[in-house]
């Protein structure tokens, strides 16, 4: 059977087809497409940075549209989601719990996300912190910080906030919701009554295998090499003739081999050939724009996006500003099937304005009608999802928003 051959556009658009961003919103967001568009993702990173929204809510609005950021806490509250680490910490379905819980029970293999010197120095603390959960419910870190004056006069506070880091490794204690933002811990017994981990458990062998496979489905199409990479997971040796378990993908019909401009041999998911063969001329459109977040799963690997999409993006909030190529928290630009640009803003959320510290376009793009109205379309559906009435504007490349350089009043409608 003859090798598929992709245009670029066709590998960019089917991944973006994979991930919820292709199209725009066809519809209200409802409730229930937290969970659904965290399935379809698998995993929704987690971060805390809030110059704008929040990464996590910020990846769903980029797929859903202006929606209630309530709608993911109430889904982890009702215990549609849970919170691990996966690509770093997590969002994920909570019936996935099997595949992060060989994690739990072997958190000295988490690295830096579990001290076990400290676990064991802490070990009579610990077990009182776990007996007053057991007795008194869920707790947050913050219940019990004990203000106190240090000789320095820095605030001092107790060690609780540490142990239930560990927990939470270990998988003593689980997150079931966030009361601003912050994790609030209940005993993991309480959580999941009805797992037992002798019945349920999955080795760390059958685990990595479903992680792979969702993977594959929420890439879409992908070189071997990115696959390790969305779970974390140790990168493979590449042995010939087919690395992982494509050999096997291939005989179940799971992945086909496909090869594509510029990019070579690449694998296509069965749901993602399904999409390219029902469309009109064995073709994807891309009709969506949006604002996305640094750890959006379409560049949180960022060797994947800039071989994918020709993006090279550096998280710059740790850097010195004045060492900064482009600014603190730079939000990556999408528009019908590329990356055209990125922008570095703040929402100021008692004035209710958006301000573009500074917004640029990628090497190549140029500036047209479509793009302007694509752009300016993703910004104003950013900022009122946000609540702001204004966007005011900094450094913009010259032929954009010509007319608009100063910033503008968002028309609600």
């Amino acid at each position: 059977m003859p090798v598929l051959s992709l245009s670029l556009k066709d590998a960019r658009h089917l991944h973006l087809a994979a991930q919820g961003l292709l199209k725009k919103p066809r519809r209200r967001a409802r409730p229930e497409d937290i969970l659904q568009t965290i399935r379809q993702m698998s995993l929704l990173q987690i971060d805390t940075i809030n110059v704008v929204a929040r990464s996590p809510y910020l990846v769903l609005f980029s797929r859903l549209g202006r929606y209630p950021q309530g709608w993911l806490d109430e889904a982890l509250r009702a215990g549609e989601l849970m919170e691990y680490w996966a690509h770093e910490a997590c969002f994920l379905p909570r019936s996935d719990f099997s595949l992060v819980r060989h994690r739990m029970l072997a958190p000295d293999k988490m690295g830096w996300k579990y001290h076990k010197a400290w676990m064991t120095e802490h070990a009579a603390g610990i077990q009182e912190l776990l007996a007053h959960i057991a007795e008194n419910g869920p707790v947050r870190s913050a219940d019990f910080e004990h203000p106190r004056k240090g000789a320095s006069g820095w605030w001092e506070w107790k060690p609780h906030k540490r142990h239930l880091e560990g927990l939470f490794t270990a998988g003593e204690v689980m997150v079931i919701e966030r009361r601003n933002f912050q994790r609030v811990y209940d005993l993991t017994h309480r959580v999941m009554p009805n797992w037992d981990d002798a019945r349920d458990g999955l080795s760390q062998e059958q685990a990595e295998a479903i992680m792979l496979r969702n993977s594959a489905r929420s890439l879409g199409i992908f070189r071997a090499q990115w696959l390790a990479d969305y779970y974390r997971l140790r990168q493979p040796p590449l042995p010939l003739p087919l690395p992982l378990p494509l050999a096997s993908w291939q005989d179940e019909g799971l992945v086909v081999p496909v090869n594509v401009e510029t990019l070579g041999e690449m694998w296509l998911h069965r749901d993602a050939l399904t999409l390219l063969e029902s469309s009109p001329g064995g073709r994807l459109a891309a009709s969506h724009s949006a604002v996305l977040s640094p750890f959006d799963p379409v560049v949180w690997d960022r060797k994947r996006a800039e071989q994918l999409f020709s993006f090279t993006y550096r998280l710059e909030c740790y850097t010195p500003a004045p060492k900064r190529q482009y600014g603190y928290f730079v939000l990556p630009l999408l528009h019908q099937g590329r990356l055209v640009g990125r922008m570095d803003s703040k929402m100021h959320r008692k004035t209710g304005v958006l301000e573009i510290i500074a917004l640029w376009l990628e090497e190549g793009v140029k500036v047209t009608s479509g793009l302007e109205s694509g752009l300016k379309r993703a910004i104003d559906d950013f900022a009122l999802w946000q609540g702001a009435a204004r966007v005011t504007c900094g450094r913009l490349p010259p032929a954009l928003f010509a007319s608009l350089q100063q910033g503008w009043e968002i028309d609600a409608a």
